[in-house]
């Protein structure tokens, strides 16, 4: 009786675990925009047009703010644009824009999300024209 009670009691705690793990890195509209107003952000990789950019975002820091402000701040100068997550053909996409500065533009897309956790985002864009596929990734300061 003890083994049967002791195995009900182990199953039950991993399946519980199993499914908070799950729901925790789920990709929805409502978890990316939860996580990316947590805090403030950096680039840790960007690839794009075959090659690594990321070293242009060194000293960046970026703010997903209420009423989809996005904030880049960088040697005490901030530069304003936006954001939103929204579901396209099935995916949750990132839009970040910026107006200014060529390396935020540069940025500017409807990133697809490929992962979420707490600390990480990462997305993908894959190019209509060429078919290349570029790749970003935010982590959390």
């Amino acid at each position: 009786m003890k083994n049967v009670l002791f195995l009900l009691l182990f199953s039950t705690l991993l399946f519980t675990s199993c499914s908070n793990d799950d729901d925790n890195n789920a990709i929805t509209t409502g978890n990316v925009s939860s996580t990316l107003i947590d805090g403030s952000w950096r680039i840790t990789y960007y690839w794009d047009n075959n090659q690594d950019e990321t070293s242009d975002y060194n000293g960046y820091t970026f703010t997903f703010g209420n009423g989809n402000v996005l904030t880049a701040l960088r040697a005490a100068t901030p530069t304003v644009g936006t954001w939103t997550t929204l579901t396209d053909d099935g995916k949750v996409k990132l839009v970040i824009s910026f107006s200014s500065l060529p390396e935020l533009i540069e940025i500017s897309d409807d990133w697809e999300v490929t992962e979420r956790t707490n600390t990480r985002i990462k997305l993908k864009d894959v190019s209509g024209g060429s078919g290349e596929t570029d790749f970003l990734t935010f982590e959390k300061n």
